[in-house]
């Protein structure tokens, strides 16, 4: 497979291997997703350590209702009388087969491939999604010689949340038509998946039961399942030929591999070279955005895009959305993109209120969110800002602001509505309705209800851009939302400037201000319209500072408060508890940076220091996920990173501040 000959892509990921290597093999993750929601990922190893890692998780409603159909192929390779199994599998305490100890090269950049060396011969194996379709193939090249080749399919036929267990009632079964072999569970009617590949099945249909998912089994979720195979295919391969192994879902069945290569290829050249840059790590983080921009299905008109929240089960949040959008699209100059991302939140608009986030069933959207319409509006500002498109802000994005912004004065769901002061408020005790919005049971972990800071900091700074936007179109609409953006202000500072600390109150609850230290006031200073005066404005950037600032962004609680929690792991509850209780948020670098610029200036020896700030996350795109940003980091050092492996905003907002801060630099 030709690999990243454009000089416009970065050096592809690549790992030697000298068959001892599988605690980092495991540690390390590919992605390789479509424009649906569809993905294929597992590990360096080929050994699946999720319960989401899969060779195909089919959307059949784009970009939800994902069905994790063929979970991986094991295969055999046999050189003369020699058999070696190159597949790597973890089961109740060990490995089997150890294919890992055959594994010369793990390489991923366009696509991911596998290099393994046995009896003499050595056998390439690649793999590549179809971009607008539930199809993958798997293409395998021999070279130094002659052997067999066997390949196992393995199936879930799941939702990609569960898990298998052969004890469910369940009917699986496998057909063969003139296509090719089909595999379904009638008893759930999953959609079945199609193989196609030139050996004959050997039908040995059975099950392999207890496949471990170490990464489960840490985050305190069931992690063994059971799965199923037809049988195998078995064919010859001569030095230099090649065959191809293809799974679908749905009408499409071929795919074309050099041909798919090259398309996804072509794509990425065009994304990277959009943002007019040479350092590798920022190609690296245009490549990861593309990842997240994917296609939503409606019932009547056409697909729309939208924007993933996170790999690997997210679907499409508005919050998550609109603070990603201006590095996933904006930055890599992808207008169009863009703006049919706000049509499709615009236009699920209600009552004032853009979706939190779409049903993963295709259900109704859910609008449990203070702040999700507000940073819509954020977007909309920083849109117009990068093209000047005057005609949609006219059309479609000035009209959802001022319904937004007269809503949530006057009222609208979930007790929303501006309070006699004019700051907003909203909530309850049993409601999580900002950013911080881990939910255990009935129990919201962070309620923040009342007032709370950065809500009204972007609602100031939501003001203070509708008065721009209306001057010197209607004098009388600009003065209306000055004068509502200055009374905002003065109640800011006199409702959560706390003097004692010198920094923001947190949230205000029933006239009760909460003086936890936490990173939300940073947006006070990092929007584009403070209502902050300098002074205080550096006065907040250093609690921040000494609080909350870590290599791979900002802590969610200070260490000294009582509540904090130094590591995002164990049980659904204890990850659930510690979620925003002093975990590491990646994408929150993005204001502090902003933040940082504004208290000192963009003189050269700032921005070589805002630069710095961003170095360590820029290393992990070699961790993890490779060439992508986790969602969380654990508060303590060396803060292991948890969570999503792929998170939007978290690429979103580094690439937006790199390349801000390099366009500043004139590089």
């Amino acid at each position: 497979m030709p690999d990243m000959q454009e000089d416009a892509l970065p050096k592809p990921f690549v790992i030697p291997c000298k068959g001892n290597q599988i605690d980092t093999l495991l540690s390390k993750e590919w992605l390789l997703p479509n424009r649906l929601g569809s993905y294929a990922s597992s590990t360096a190893a080929g050994c699946n350590t999720r319960r989401y890692h899969s060779l195909l998780v089919a959307s059949m409603l784009p970009p939800v209702e994902r069905v994790a159909t063929l979970a991986t192929v094991m295969e055999e390779l046999t050189v003369g009388r020699e058999c070696f199994q190159l597949a790597t599998n973890e089961f109740q305490g060990d490995f089997s087969p150890k294919g890992y100890q055959h594994l010369v090269e793990f390489r991923h950049g366009v696509a991911p491939s596998w290099r393994y060396s046995a009896g003499g011969v050595e056998l390439l194996k690649e793999i590549v999604l179809a971009e607008d379709a539930n199809v993958v193939a798997i293409r395998y090249t021999l070279t130094g010689g002659s052997a067999s080749l066997a390949l196992w399919p393995f199936a879930a036929m799941r939702d990609f949340h569960h898990l298998r267990k052969v004890h469910e009632p369940h009917q699986m079964t496998f057909s063969q038509d003139a296509q090719g072999l089909i595999i379904e569970d009638r008893h759930k009617a999953s959609p079945p998946l199609r193989i196609l590949c030139p050996g004959q099945l050997d039908c040995r249909p059975q099950w392999w039961y207890r496949f471990i998912y170490r990464a489960e089994l840490a985050r305190g979720m069931e992690g063994c399942e059971d799965l199923y195979t037809p049988g195998c295919f078995r064919l010859r391969l001569t030095d230099g030929q090649s065959c191809q192994f293809t799974a679908s879902v749905g009408d499409e069945s071929v795919l074309d591999f050099d041909a798919a290569i090259q398309a996804r290829r072509d794509r990425l050249v065009e994304i990277v070279s959009e943002t007019g840059n040479s350092d590798q790590a920022t190609r690296r983080l245009a490549m990861a955005a593309d990842a997240f921009v994917v296609k939503r299905h409606f019932q009547t008109g056409p697909s729309k895009s939208t924007i993933l929240a996170g790999y690997h089960w997210f679907a499409d949040w508005g919050r998550d959305a609109f603070i990603a959008l201006s590095g996933l699209l904006l930055s890599t100059r992808r207008f169009d993109l863009a703006r049919q991302v706000f049509t499709t939140f615009a236009s699920s608009l209600s009552e004032g209120m853009i979706p939190n986030r779409f049903d993963d069933y295709g259900g109704p959207p859910h609008y449990n969110s203070i702040d999700a319409s507000l940073w819509f509006i954020i977007a909309a500002d920083r849109y117009v800002e990068a093209t000047d498109d005057m005609e949609f802000w006219a059309s479609t994005l000035a009209p959802a602001v001022v319904k937004i912004l007269q809503a949530y004065h006057d009222g609208t769901r979930f007790d929303i509505h501006a309070d006699q002061d004019g700051l907003l408020m909203g909530g309850s005790p049993k409601t999580q309705l900002t950013w911080m919005d881990a939910k255990f049971g009935d129990e919201a972990i962070t309620p923040r209800h009342g007032k709370a800071v950065e809500v009204n900091a972007l609602w100031h700074c939501a003001h203070r851009i509708m008065a721009r936007r209306c001057s010197g179109l209607d004098a009388a609409q600009a003065s209306f939302y000055a004068q509502r953006a200055s009374g905002i202000a003065s109640a800011f500072n006199a409702t959560f400037w706390n003097y004692q600390a010198a920094c923001l109150y947190d949230c205000v609850s029933d006239s009760k201000p909460d003086a936890a230290i936490r990173p939300n006031q940073i947006f006070a200073v990092s929007l584009p319209y403070s209502p902050l005066e300098p002074s205080r404005q550096k006065d907040v950037l250093g609690v921040v500072r000494r609080h909350l600032l870590t290599p791979m962004g900002l802590r969610t609680l200070s260490p000294v408060d009582s509540r904090y929690c130094r590591q995002c792991a164990g049980s659904w509850e204890a990850r659930d508890r510690a979620y925003h209780q002093g975990t590491v948020w990646a994408w929150l670098i993005g204001p502090y940076v902003e933040a940082y610029l504004r208290v000192h200036g963009t003189a050269e020896e700032s921005l070589a220091a805002a630069a710095r700030l961003l170095a360590p996350l820029e290393a992990h795109l070699d961790d993890a996920a490779l060439g992508y940003v986790n969602e969380i980091f654990d508060g303590d050092a060396p803060h292991a990173p948890r969570g999503c492996v792929a998170q939007a905003w978290s690429v979103g907002e580094l690439l937006r501040v790199k390349l801000m801060i390099q366009r500043r630099m004139g590089k």
